[in-house]
């Protein structure tokens, strides 16, 4: 079971984001499936749309690279990183042309080879910076060192 989690955890990323497959949302998620994105809860796949489309219709040549993942029983814990270039306005900022990295974690809780529930956690205010030209700040991320 922790395996299948994995796989379509993976396949979420390279399907979905990668290969920018619209159509693959509807294949790995269930119609009851919410997934939580801090403040926001989505279901389904009807749900999770306007998200997909506000961010491909920003950013081109999307790179997901799975770093980790951990499982158990029904559910994976994958930490991600993300590149990808701002190209178009949908997030309501004129296209830059800039390169964002990103990173993030998601949480998948499968059944029966889809994913049921999902909690998600990302460096949005690093997007953001980047994009308007202020890299990522002390504020946005604080090391060890």
């Amino acid at each position: 079971m922790a395996e299948a989690a994995q796989d379509l955890g993976r396949r979420w990323f390279h399907e979905v984001w990668n290969l920018g497959r619209r159509e693959a949302i509807a294949e790995i998620m269930t119609p009851e499936c919410v997934i939580h994105d801090g403040e926001t809860d989505s279901t389904g796949p009807d749900g999770f749309y306007p998200f997909f489309d506000r961010i491909n219709g920003s950013f081109s040549q999307m790179h997901v690279a799975v770093e980790d993942t951990l499982t158990e029983g029904g559910s994976a814990c994958i930490r991600w990183s993300c590149t990808a270039k701002h190209t178009g306005g949908a997030l309501g900022i004129p296209p830059t042309g800039r390169t964002i990295h990103i990173t993030g974690m998601t949480i998948l809780r499968v059944a029966e080879g889809k994913v049921v529930e999902a909690w998600q956690n990302w460096d949005m205010l690093g997007l953001m910076q980047q994009i308007q030209g202020h890299g990522k700040t002390a504020a946005t991320y604080i090391g060890a060192s």
